[in-house]
């Protein structure tokens, strides 16, 4: 008798080891789907989240500008890394009606704290600007004279901070108006410089130059916020002629003056230039003398334009500034703690190509009392921030702080996070600042990558091979202790 050899096959449909994948990963992945889907909003794994109100309720959350397709508003974002965070920033209410009645309150707060901010006998200006004519915009302190200011006991001392040359914005075709030497800020007789001074409450800035990122809109808008809060944009010659040939700044879609939420200002008009010839200067000086251009203005948010808000800012000051008790918030660095970490990350990755002028500006703050992070300096939890956004109470302190801050950036280079914490830990009155987690950072804004240049996309500093650092020679270097602290060698 023979044997009968049978073979047996799988099904057709169970061959494709591509279908038996997919299969695999849709079972693997629809339970972990439902349970985010269904799992109670107040759970660890959704409580860092601002959630966007009237979305589907409130007018203003339709698109507040229709771009061109081929302007590319929403290219290249980079994507969100972490899902939880140990200090929420919660909006809280579950229900559509609680969270507007929660922004109901935020608004009604806020309003109510500016209207007794304006009104209080103390509203008078914090501090006093040196006003004059020198031959740079921060008038080129020496570091004693920089630092001479770090202590500020005597409110009759007057404070350099900026203008010591013009600052020329206009609006759209408009010419604004300058922001002189020959003036407080406060004194202006040009419409648009009046605009500016009017803006009472809060307002949200953010400048693009040498066309460096697009324009873009804020979502999860309450109704009342565009009410409420002023929305500068501030440009240069170059992105307004980028914005032009796309017909972004006239037309159907806005007027002259507005795109969407923001309003344009423009920086520069003819032979009025502009402070500095490097357009990162220029955009710090919007950054961090906002208390400034902006003088009635209680509290700001600064917005880099790489970023997009997608939590009214409202809802931001209130619980990352005024909920905290704050004069100022911003986001830790994801990566660095100390600063000269944030110095070797520079250079190592010519965010500044000159490493001389680097290694000299540590130099001079190891010689003057920049110390490596430790727990000795809590409540601040970091030495670097993310400085992509900034939310400021206007006050002494903050003031202080920003004005500071911008005479080294003048000093040395725009990277504010080198100078933060020498400033910061130094200052007198001490600055309160909540640096919130990152976690907190990626859901209240998206970050997308800057437009794609030729060269290189304006690092700023000498060009050419960039030399990079070494760690052989810290031997009677200044920064010797700070390094040797940094890296647990010493306790001193």
């Amino acid at each position: 008798m023979g044997w009968v050899r049978v073979r047996v096959r799988s099904p057709p449909v169970m061959q494709s080891k591509l279908l038996c994948l997919s299969l695999l990963y849709l079972l693997t992945t629809l339970p972990l789907a439902l349970y985010v889907s269904f799992s109670d909003p107040g759970s660890a794994a959704s409580r860092c989240l601002f959630f966007l109100p009237f979305r589907s309720s409130n007018p203003s959350a339709a698109a507040l500008f229709e771009y061109p397709r081929e302007y590319g508003e929403h290219k290249h974002a980079i994507p969100a890394t972490r899902a939880r965070c140990s200090d929420p920033a919660v909006f809280s209410g579950r229900s559509l009606s609680v969270r507007e009645g929660h922004y109901k309150t935020v608004l009604e707060e806020i309003n109510n704290l500016c209207r007794n901010l304006s009104t209080s006998p103390s509203a008078a200006p914090a501090l006093r600007y040196q006003n004059g004519r020198r031959n740079s915009f921060a008038g080129n302190l020496s570091t004693v004279e920089r630092r001479s200011f770090f202590n500020h006991t005597d409110s009759a001392v007057e404070i350099p901070c900026g203008f010591f040359k013009e600052f020329p914005v206009r609006e759209s075709g408009d010419f604004f108006g300058l922001i002189s030497i020959f003036h407080t800020v406060r004194n202006f007789s040009c419409h648009g410089i009046l605009a500016m001074e009017k803006c009472n409450d809060v307002v949200v800035a953010s400048a693009i130059l040498n066309d460096h990122d697009k324009i873009r809109q804020p979502k999860g808008l309450g109704s009342e916020t565009l009410r409420t809060a002023c929305f500068f944009m501030f440009i240069d010659d170059a992105t307004h002629s980028v914005l032009a040939s796309h017909n972004i700044l006239a037309g159907e879609r806005g007027d002259a003056g507005t795109v969407g939420a923001w309003r344009v200002a423009r920086l520069g008009a003819g032979e009025h230039r502009l402070p500095y010839e490097n357009p990162a200067m220029n955009g710090v000086i919007v950054k961090y003398l906002l208390h400034r251009l902006f003088p009635n203005a209680r509290f700001s948010v600064w917005v880099d334009a790489k970023m997009q808000l997608t939590v009214d800012p409202l809802l931001l000051v209130h619980s990352l500034v005024v909920g905290k008790g704050a004069d100022m918030a911003v986001s830790k660095h994801p990566l660095n703690l100390h600063t000269m970490e944030e110095a070797i990350a520079t250079a190592r990755w010519r965010k500044w190509g000159d490493v001389d002028a680097i290694r000299a500006q540590m130099e001079t703050y190891c010689r003057n009392g920049l110390q490596p992070w430790s727990p000795s300096k809590l409540p601040y939890p970091s030495d670097v921030p993310d400085t992509a956004i900034i939310i400021r109470r206007h006050g002494l302190a903050s003031d202080l702080f920003s004005c500071l801050l911008f005479n080294e950036l003048e000093a040395f280079n725009p990277r504010d996070q080198l100078a933060f914490a020498y400033v910061r830990d130094q200052m007198s009155p001490r600055v309160s600042m909540n640096m919130f987690d990152v976690e907190v950072f990626e859901h209240i804004a998206v970050e997308y990558r800057h437009n794609l240049k030729h060269g290189n996309g304006g690092a700023g500093g000498k060009q050419g091979i960039t030399r990079m650092a070494s760690s052989g020679d810290i031997t009677g270097s200044s920064c010797e202790r700070y390094l040797l602290k940094m890296w647990g060698e010493t306790t001193e």
